[in-house]
């Protein structure tokens, strides 16, 4: 009994306890032997190597250094900091670091070229562009006049009016015959011209009117 009592004394700190710096929630509990989180589990982003690599460094200390662990907040991050994966990760966030300050410094750089691209852009869209803008607008009525004007009811109407005036024609070519002012041979070749043209595009707008119909 002395000598585990002699034991017991051994294995306590020499110095005097100090209040833990980590919040409770980092306490194992008694009844437990797997060191827990503020969520009483191990953090799912460690895994089991990297786990039980920590746990072998631990191994190794005494336990006054796991005290001083557990009470200085330095010892501990000086501890942290000293882990492999911990030492990876800082150096990766310090590359991502200079990565990010060598950009911002050429987006610096760049920011008077910007500038001037922007601001001919700017004139571009109030000067080139409103005339192409209009040069557009007026292509685009030409091309609307021009379809206007070959469309299948307008080609019909212009045949329809050019047939009514060819008529027209003809009666006042008969009249003039009647009344002696033109000889028989002129009559009849003008008259026959003016008749056949009427005949064609009768034909013409007959086929036009059956094709749309159909």
């Amino acid at each position: 009994g002395s000598k585990e009592q002699q034991l017991g004394g051994e294995s306590r700190p020499s110095s005097s306890p100090q209040s833990p710096w980590y919040p409770p929630s980092l306490v194992t509990s008694p009844s437990s032997s797997r060191p827990q989180t503020s969520g009483g589990q191990i953090p799912s982003h460690v895994s089991p190597g990297e786990a039980a690599g920590i746990i072998a460094l631990l191994k190794d200390k005494s336990v006054d250094e796991l005290g001083k662990l557990l009470t200085d907040k330095n010892a501990y991050q000086q501890f942290l900091n000293s882990l492999e994966q911990v030492t990876i990760q800082n150096n990766i966030r310090e590359e991502l670091r200079k990565e990010t300050l060598h950009l911002a410094r050429e987006n610096l750089e760049k920011e008077p070229q910007i500038v001037e691209l922007r601001n001919q852009c700017r004139i571009i869209r109030t000067s080139e562009l409103a005339t192409a803008q209009e040069r557009l607008n007026e292509l685009e009525n030409q091309r609307d006049e021009i379809l206007r004007f070959y469309s299948p009811g307008s080609l019909l109407h212009r045949l329809q009016d050019a047939m009514k005036k060819g008529d027209e024609e003809s009666e006042k070519l008969q009249q003039k015959y009647m009344e002696k002012e033109i000889d028989t041979a002129a009559f009849v070749q003008k008259y026959k011209k003016l008749r056949s043209q009427y005949h064609r595009r009768a034909l013409i707008h007959l086929a036009a009117k059956t094709s749309s119909v159909g």
